[in-house]
């Protein structure tokens, strides 16, 4: 059995990234406004993107042999990344990813860390794989905010 810190990780980076498809799925259905259109296209498209990371995030927690969360040991933690009230309060939504791709990549850089202590290579290399995607989402979502901000 792997370590227990890394399994840890692993089950609470799955469980971030089904809420991340839920709340995404969501904040790109409520936008309004012709504004909303760039940023409900790249919610839709990251969607299978993190959907992706927590089908990657599962099958490393099968190849464990540890046992996956189900939704009776779901906690939800993205507050910020719930829809406005405003449905064309893009800027809301923008600053919702930002959050919660911030909470990713410390998820993600702390399992890298957790993996590298316990020897488990595969892992490490999963988690600096997904680390990367993230980076490039937030990236992504900084310049979108930049674009909101100045108008």
């Amino acid at each position: 059995m792997a370590d227990d810190s890394v399994i840890d990780l692993l089950r609470q980076a799955y469980g971030d990234e089904m809420e991340t498809v839920m709340n995404y799925q969501t904040n790109a259905i409520a936008l309004d406004g012709v504004r909303a259109e760039e940023i409900k296209e790249s919610l839709r498209e990251d969607i299978q993107e993190e959907l992706g990371h927590a089908e990657q995030l599962g099958q490393r927690l099968k190849q464990l042999d540890a046992q996956l969360p189900g939704s009776s040991e779901f906690v939800a933690r993205q507050d910020s990344l719930q829809p406005p009230e405003n449905t064309t309060d893009v800027l809301a939504v923008i600053e919702g990813v930002l959050d919660a791709e911030n909470d990713a990549i410390q998820t993600y850089r702390d399992l890298v860390d957790a993996a590298e202590e316990a020897d488990d290579p595969v892992t490490e290399d999963l988690a600096v794989t997904l680390l990367a995607d993230e980076e490039a989402h937030r990236a992504e979502f900084r310049g979108f905010r930049k674009e909101y901000r100045n108008d």
